[in-house]
């Protein structure tokens, strides 16, 4: 997979250094991965949300960061094999749902 925007990755392990160890795999993983379905990204993160509406109609995907702690939101195009990162947020801040409005 392709990703967009991994600096916002880099700036959040900064400002979270707990969340480092788990996005460092998460990185590592997603780069290396060849994922066609929600399916497939279950199979290595479990704690992961797809199809979830935004108030643009459109959808996201949802991993939860170091054991719930954290979320990230990335937009998956599975055709062209591209992550797109959005936002991470602390768990408390995506409860807001604020982010929604936003996408």
């Amino acid at each position: 997979m392709q990703l967009v925007d991994e600096n916002l990755v880099g700036r959040f392990r900064r400002k979270h250094p707990d969340s480092a160890s788990w996005l460092e795999k998460w990185l590592k993983v997603t780069r290396a991965a060849d994922w066609r379905t929600i399916q497939d990204i279950k199979a290595v993160f479990p704690a992961v949300d797809g199809g979830v509406r935004v108030s643009s109609g459109e959808t996201v995907t949802v991993f939860d960061v170091s054991g719930n702690k954290y979320r990230m939101i990335v937009t998956i195009i599975y055709e062209a094999q591209l992550v797109i990162i959005l936002e991470l947020l602390t768990h408390s801040e995506y409860s807001k749902n604020l982010w929604k409005e936003r996408h």
